[in-house]
C-alpha cells in the first residue's frame, strides 16, 4: 500500500491574543538558541588528527554548556579528558584512545530562562576488520552437484568490496555457472572437474580505512563422472518461496536469485501487474536486479524464475519502500508572546513506519496532558519526531515577555541626501506587545504626512525627492501598551553639483561604454564611431533591460457561485522576460483582516483561474505574475465578494489518542482553521467504541478541540471518529482511528537474568521477556541497574555506585559498559511502559576480573650524582588489581630527542616507592617510564626527564628540628661549596634553600679564635665612645630645654640611618629572610669563638616533614654568588 503516513502535535498555552514570532535583538534576555551543532554520524578514523564536535548558541544572559553520551551526563574535561572552547561548548577529541570516545553525544546550552538541545551526534569508532582464524576442511562434490564457499565478510566502514581471488592473486573467472553472490559468497551451480584448486581466497577491501583482509584458503575437489545427470533447477539464494525487502526511500534496491541445476538456469524477472521500471538494471550474468534511487511507486511484488530445459522454480520478493521522519512542511518555529496571549506550537512530521511525536521542555520530558502543562514561563520547547530510520529534534523558543519600546538606532543620528534623492531614516525598536511608529518633525505634534512620506512595517521613515524644506530634526515615537520611547535624527539636504545626469550614469573608459543603475529607459540601439584622417566604422548593439513583469490589470470577477468564483485579468509589460505563473492571493474581513494569503497559483499562459472557496467569508482578491528575474508588483484588489454560509466540507485531522491515566482516554485533535468554518457555530461529534467487541458507538458533542474519557479499563483498543458541524449542517462522514486507553505500571519482572562478564568493564546482560498481558500498556523497553558493592582489593565497604541504562524497544539482552575492574556488583532489570517502571527483577550478584593498575600519580628525579639518579613515586590511586609491583624503564636521550637503547628495571616489591638506579653516565640526559602492575599486566606509563650532574655531592645526617644550627664538619680549608637543605620526605627536588659559601684559611681562623673582647685596644676605644655619647645626651638635654632643635635631630628624623635598621653587611653574622641556613651560620660562629656579639640568636624551627617555619630579618641574599666567610 502506497502510503506516507502524516501525523502532528501541537501544544496551545492557556493564554488570550495572538503574536507572530519574532527575530529578538541580542540585547534583550532570551532564550538560548543552537547555531552550530556537528551533523551526525561522525567517523572516528584513526588517521586523522582530530575530531570536533561543535554546539554553539546565542542566547543572553550567555549560555553555559552540558552534555550527555549515550544520555548519560558527562564533562568533557573530567570524562573524557578533553578541554572545552572558551566561549562556547564545542570540544576537540584527539585520535589517542578512541575507543572510549564512542557513543551518542548530545548538547545542552541553558541559561536562567531555559534549554536548548542539539540533535544526537552518533560517534563511530570503527574497529580494525578481520576474518577470524579457522581451519577449513575441504569441499569434496560429484560433477554436476552445487558447491557454496562461504566468505562471511567482516563488518566495516562502508563501501566493502569482495573479491575472490587465487592465493597469486589471480582472479576467479565467474559466468552464468560461476558467480559471486551480494552476500560475498562464491556459487557454482554445478561443479565441473576443472574448478577442482586449493587456493580460493576471498579478499574484503575497505577503502576509506585503506585495509584489505584475506579469508584462510579454501579447497575443492570435484570427483569426476562419466556421465552428469540433469537436474531441474532450486534456488541457492534466497531461501523459501517468499521474502521480504524494507528499505528507505533514495537507496539501491537490490534483489537476487542464484541458482543450481543442469544445464545451468537461466534467471527471468518480472514485476506483478506491471513492467519492470526503466531504471531497472540486470547485473551478474541476470542474477541480479538494482534500481537506484528507489521511489515509493517501485514497491510492490517482483518475480525471479529460474528456468532450464529440466524444469522451472520461483521466489517472490515483496518490496516495500519507507522514510525516515522529515518536517511537513517545517520544523516548529520560536514565537514572542505577551502575557495572556495564545501560542499555538504546531509539530508535523511524515515517515513511514509512522514517527512517534515526543515534547520536552527545556530537554525535559513532557509527560502528561498537554492541557496540565504550565506554559506561563518562556521555556525551550524541543520536538523529537523518531521511527526505526531515525530521529529528527527541532527547538520552539517560546518567550512571554511584556516590554515596552526599545530603541536599537542610534539617537541623534544624522544623515544627508542629494537635493532629489530618496533618503531612509532608520528607527529600529523591539517591543512586546509591538510597537506603533509614528515620525514628527522639529517639534511639532502632528505626524509627517504626504505622497512623498512612507513609514515602513519596521520603523524606517523614506522620503522621496528630497527637498531642501525637508532639512530639520525628525523624532521618532514608538509606543505600546507597557510604554514610550522616541529618537531624533538630523537630515540635511544638499544642493547637487551635478547639472547633467548623463555624466552620472554613464561613462566612456578606453572605447567602452558603461551604464551603471540600469532602468527601461536604457534600453534601445547603441552606435559607436570609430574615425580617423582617411575613413570611419561604426558598430550597432541592441540593450535590452530585463525586469519583473508589471502589475496585472483589469483584474474582474465572474461566474460568481455560492462557494466558487472566476477570476479574470490583463496581464502587464513582461519586460523582455516571459511570465512563468500568476499568483492568486486573498484577503477576508472576519478573521484576519489585512492579511494577504496565497490562494492558488496559474500557468503563465493562463488569465483565468475559477477559485474554490470557503462558506461565510467576504473576500476580496489580487494578482501578481512571476517571471525570470523576480516578482512583480501585485495589482489593485477586485472589490469584495462575500460567500454564503454552508456546512463543513471537511473534519478534523491528526487525531492523537492518549492515556495518561490507567482509567481514561485523552483524545484531541487539530482543529479546523477559522476560514474552514464555512458558517456559525462550529462544534465536533466525537464518537467512540470499544474494537473488536460488539459494541455501539458513544457519542458526545464538543467545541473544543480535546476531550476525556473516564472510567475506560486499563490499556484496550478504541476505534474513535470525529465529525465537523455547524449551523448549516455536518461535515463528510469522519474516517476511523485506532487507539488505546490509559495505561498503567507493569506488573511482572524480568525473568532468568543472566550475566556474562566479557572483560574487566564489560558486562552482557540477558533476560526472559516480560509476557504482554503484564505490560498494560506500550512496551517502552528495559532498565538495566547496577551497583558497586565493594572492591575485592580491600575488604571493607565503599560508598555505593549506583548507575543504570535504558534500552528501549523489545530485546532481551544488553550490553553495559563503564564497570571496574576487580569489583563485586549486584544487578537487576526492569521492564517499563509509558506510565513507567514495573518491578525488579531478582538481583544478580557478579565481580569483574582483575585488570591493570592506572598510572601512576608522580614520578621525580631526586638526589642526582655523577653516575646515579634517585627516582621516587606514589602508588596509582586505583589499582584494579593485586599490585605485584612496578616496571622501570629508562633510555638515554639528547638535545634532539633522540633515545638510546631501552633499559629495564623490575621492582618486584609493590611497597617500593623509591630506587637508585646507578652506572648512568656523567652529565646525561634520561628519559625515565613507570608503570605499576598487576598479576594482569602493567598499566600505562608515567615519563619523567632527568639528568645527572658533573661533581658528587653528599648528604648529611638528619637536621635536629629542636635546634637552630646543623654543624657540618671534614671540610676543605678555603674552598667553595654550594650547601642545600633538602625536607627529607619531599617528592620532589626542589631545596628549601641554597647558598655558596667559602671556608676560611688556617692563619685566619687561628687569629679569630682569640676574640676581640681580650685586647687592650678594644677596651680604651669602647670606654671612649662611651664618654663621647655621655656627653651629646647632656648637651641634647640642655637644648632641649631650651625649646631649640639641633640640625642633626632633623636629619635622623627625615634619614635614619642604616645602622638602626638593621646589621651591617661587615659583620659575620648576615641575616636573611630568604637564607634559613645563616642563622645556623650565626650560632655556629659563636660555638667556635667568632664575633657573636653583633646580633640576636633567632630561633629557627622546622616541622615534622623538614620544612622550615623559622621567621628571619635583615638583608637578603638569597642565591648570592659572594662566597660567605665562615669559620672551619
Amino acid at each position: 500500500m502506497r502510503s506516507l503516513w502524516s501525523l502532528g502535535l501541537a501544544f496551545l498555552l492557556a493564554l488570550t491574543s495572538r503574536a507572530g514570532g519574532l527575530e529578538i535583538p541580542l540585547e534583550v534576555e532570551q532564550l538560548p538558541t543552537i547555531t552550530v551543532q556537528t551533523a551526525g554520524p561522525v567517523i572516528a578514523l584513526p588517521f586523522e588528527g582530530s575530531f570536533s564536535m561543535r554546539c554553539e548558541a546565542k542566547g543572553n544572559p550567555q549560555p553555559v554548556y552540558r552534555w550527555t553520551k549515550d544520555g548519560q551526563a558527562i564533562d568533557p574535561l573530567f570524562d573524557l579528558g578533553v578541554k572545552k572552547e572558551r566561549n562556547n561548548g564545542s570540544f576537540v577529541i584527539h585520535s589517542e584512545r578512541l575507543a572510549q570516545f564512542q557513543g551518542m553525544y548530545q548538547c545542552y546550552a541553558s541559561n536562567n530562562l531555559g534549554t536548548a538541545v542539539s540533535e544526537e551526534i552518533e560517534l563511530i569508532v570503527p574497529s580494525t576488520p578481520k576474518f577470524p582464524k579457522e581451519k577449513i576442511a575441504p569441499i569434496v562434490v560429484k560433477e554436476g552437484q552445487p558447491v557454496i564457499l562461504e566468505c562471511n565478510p567482516p563488518q566495516g566502514i562502508p563501501p566493502r568490496k569482495i573479491y575472490w581471488m587465487t592465493i597469486g592473486l589471480q582472479h576467479i573467472e565467474q559466468d552464468e555457472r560461476v558467480s559471486m553472490g551480494h552476500d560475498g559468497n562464491l556459487y557454482i551451480s554445478n561443479a565441473l572437474e576443472k574448478d577442482s584448486r586449493r587456493d580460493y581466497c576471498c579478499f574484503a577491501a575497505f577503502s576509506v580505512i585503506r585495509t584489505i583482509v584475506r579469508k584462510t584458503a579454501m579447497s575443492v575437489v570435484v570427483k569426476s563422472s562419466y556421465a552428469i545427470p540433469e537436474r531441474r533447477p532450486s534456488l541457492l539464494v534466497p531461501s523459501g518461496v517468499q521474502s521480504e525487502v524494507r528499505l528507505l526511500k533514495g537507496e539501491e534496491l537490490v534483489l537476487e536469485c542464484i541458482a543450481e541445476g543442469f544445464p545451468t538456469p537461466v534467471i527471468e524477472w518480472t514485476k506483478t501487474t506491471e513492467k519492470l521500471p526503466k531504471r531497472a538494471n540486470l547485473k551478474n550474468y541476470g542474477k541480479r536486479l538494482t534500481i537506484n534511487n528507489i521511489e515509493e511507486e517501485d514497491d510492490g511484488k517482483y518475480t525471479c524464475e529460474a528456468r532450464n530445459s529440466v524444469g522451472d522454480t520461483v521466489h517472490y520478493f515483496n518490496v516495500m519502500v519507507e522514510e525516515p521522519p522529515r518536517w511537513q512542511p517545517e520544523p516548529p518555529k520560536g514565537q514572542l508572546a505577551v502575557v495572556g496571549s495564545d501560542v499555538h506550537i504546531k509539530c508535523s512530521a511524515s515517515g513511514k513506519p509512522r514517527p512517534v511525536i515526543s515534547w520536552r521542555k527545556n530537554g525535559q520530558p513532557l509527560d502528561g496532558d498537554t492541557t496540565d502543562v504550565d506554559f506561563t514561563d518562556s521555556a525551550v520547547y524541543q520536538c523529537e519526531v523518531s521511527n526505526r530510520h531515525g530521529t529528527i529534534l527541532a527547538n520552539a523558543n517560546i518567550m512571554i515577555i511584556n516590554l515596552p519600546p526599545r530603541m536599537l538606532t542610534n539617537d541623534y543620528q544624522r544623515y544627508s541626501v542629494v537635493q532629489g534623492r530618496d533618503i531612509i531614516m532608520d528607527c529600529k525598536v523591539f517591543s512586546s506587545p509591538p510597537s506603533t511608529v509614528s515620525w514628527n518633525k522639529d517639534d511639532t505634534t502632528e505626524s509627517v504626512e504626504g505622497e512623498r512620506f512612507s513609514v515602513f512595517k519596521n520603523g524606517s521613515l523614506q522620503i522621496n525627492q528630497a527637498g531642501k524644506e525637508d532639512s530639520g530634526e525628525y523624532v521618532c515615537f514608538a509606543t505600546n501598551s507597557e510604554g514610550k520611547s522616541a529618537i531624533t535624527a538630523l537630515l540635511d539636504v544638499k544642493v547637487s553639483l551635478y547639472k547633467c545626469a548623463f555624466i552620472i550614469r554613464y561613462f566612456l573608459d578606453d572605447g567602452m561604454l558603461q551604464i551603471i543603475n540600469v532602468n527601461q529607459s536604457d534600453k534601445g540601439t547603441y552606435t559607436c564611431t570609430a574615425r580617423t584622417n582617411l575613413d570611419q566604422d561604426t558598430a550597432s548593439a541592441l540593450v535590452t533591460v530585463l525586469d519583473v513583469p508589471d502589475a496585472p490589470e483589469d483584474v474582474e470577477l465572474s461566474e460568481q457561485k455560492s462557494w466558487s468564483v472566476r477570476l479574470a485579468w490583463v496581464p502587464g509589460d513582461d519586460h523582455n522576460s516571459s511570465t512563468t505563473e500568476f499568483i492568486v492571493e486573498y484577503e477576508e474581513s472576519q478573521w484576519d483582516p489585512g492579511t494577504w494569503r496565497e490562494l492558488q497559483r496559474v500557468p503563465g499562459n493562463q488569465v483565468t483561474a475559477l477559485l474554490t472557496l470557503h462558506g461565510h467569508l467576504n473576500y476580496q482578491f489580487r494578482v501578481y505574475a512571476v517571471n525570470g528575474i523576480g516578482k512583480g508588483p501585485p495589482s489593485n484588489p477586485t472589490d469584495r465578494y462575500k460567500t454564503l454560509p454552508a456546512a463543513p466540507d471537511k473534519n478534523p485531522e491528526n487525531i492523537q489518542i492518549q492515556g495518561h491515566l490507567p482509567h481514561q482516554m485523552d483524545i484531541s485533535w487539530e482543529p479546523l482553521l477559522p476560514v474552514e468554518h464555512n458558517g456559525p457555530g462550529l462544534e465536533y461529534k466525537l464518537s467512540y467504541r470499544k474494537l473488536g467487541v460488539e459494541d455501539i458507538w458513544k457519542e458526545h458533542l464538543v467545541k473544543r478541540h480535546a476531550f476525556v474519557i473516564k472510567n475506560t479499563p486499563t490499556f484496550i483498543p478504541y476505534e474513535i471518529k470525529i465529525q465537523s458541524r455547524n449551523s448549516h449542517g455536518w461535515g463528510p462522514e469522519p474516517k476511523v482511528v485506532t487507539g488505546y486507553s490509559g495505561e498503567d505500571l507493569p506488573t511482572a519482572s524480568p525473568q532468568d537474568v543472566a550475566v556474562e562478564v566479557l572483560n574487566t568493564t564489560l558486562l552482557r546482560v540477558s533476560w526472559t521477556r516480560v509476557a504482554q498481558a503484564t505490560l498494560r500498556g506500550h512496551l517502552g523497553g528495559y532498565n538495566v541497574h547496577w551497583l558497586r558493592k565493594r572492591s575485592l582489593l580491600h575488604s571493607n565497604r565503599i560508598p555505593e555506585e549506583r548507575h543504570f541504562l535504558t534500552f528501549p524497544g523489545n530485546r532481551s539482552h544488553a550490553m553495559v559498559p563503564g564497570l571496574r575492574p576487580f569489583s563485586e556488583y549486584r544487578l537487576t532489570v526492569n521492564v517499563f511502559n509509558k506510565r513507567g517502571n514495573g518491578p525488579n527483577s531478582d538481583p544478580v550478584t557478579f565481580q569483574t576480573p582483575e585488570g591493570v593498575p592506572e598510572q601512576v600519580p608522580i614520578l621525580t628525579v631526586s638526589n642526582a650524582q655523577r653516575d646515579s639518579i634517585t627516582l621516587v613515586w606514589a602508588p596509582p590511586f586505583e589499582a584494579n588489581g593485586i599490585l605485584t609491583g612496578y616496571l622501570l624503564q629508562y633510555q638515554l636521550i639528547n638535545e634532539t630527542l633522540a633515545m638510546g637503547d631501552m633499559q629495564e628495571v623490575n621492582v618486584s616489591s609493590a611497597d617500593t616507592t623509591q630506587w637508585l638506579l646507578q652506572d648512568l653516565g656523567e652529565m646525561s640526559k634520561y628519559m625515565f617510564y613507570l608503570s605499576a602492575c598487576t598479576r594482569v599486566g602493567c598499566g600505562p606509563q608515567r615519563m619523567e626527564e632527568g639528568s645527572t650532574v658533573t661533581e658528587a655531592s653528599e648528604i648529611s645526617e638528619a637536621v635536629n628540628t629542636s635546634k637552630n644550627f646543623h654543624l657540618i664538619d671534614g671540610l676543605e680549608p678555603g674552598t667553595v661549596y654550594t650547601v642545600r637543605l633538602l625536607a627529607k620526605s619531599r617528592l620532589d627536588n626542589a631545596s628549601i634553600f641554597e647558598d655558596v659559601i667559602q671556608t676560611r684559611v688556617k692563619g685566619k681562623r687561628e687569629y679569630l679564635h682569640l676574640g676581640v673582647s681580650t685586647q687592650g685596644w678594644f677596651i680604651g676605644m669602647m670606654c671612649a665612645v662611651a664618654l663621647l655619647t655621655l656627653t651629646v645626651l647632656i648637651a641634647c638635654f640642655v637644648t632641649r630645654n631650651k625649646g631649640g632643635k639641633y640640625a642633626v635631630k632633623e636629619k635622623e628624623d627625615l634619614h635614619p640611618e642604616v645602622e638602626s635598621q638593621g646589621m651591617n653587611d661587615d659583620t659575620f653574622c648576615d641575616y636573611s629572610e630568604e637564607n634559613p641556613l645563616k642563622a645556623s651560620q650565626c650560632s655556629l660562629d659563636r660555638s667556635m669563638g667568632g664575633d657573636s656579639d653583633y646580633g640576636d640568636e633567632e630561633e629557627c624551627q622546622f616541622n615534622e616533614d623538614g620544612s622550615f617555619i623559622g621567621e628571619y630579618s635583615g638583608h637578603k641574599n638569597r642565591g648570592s654568588a659572594r662566597p660567605s666567610p665562615v669559620t672551619a
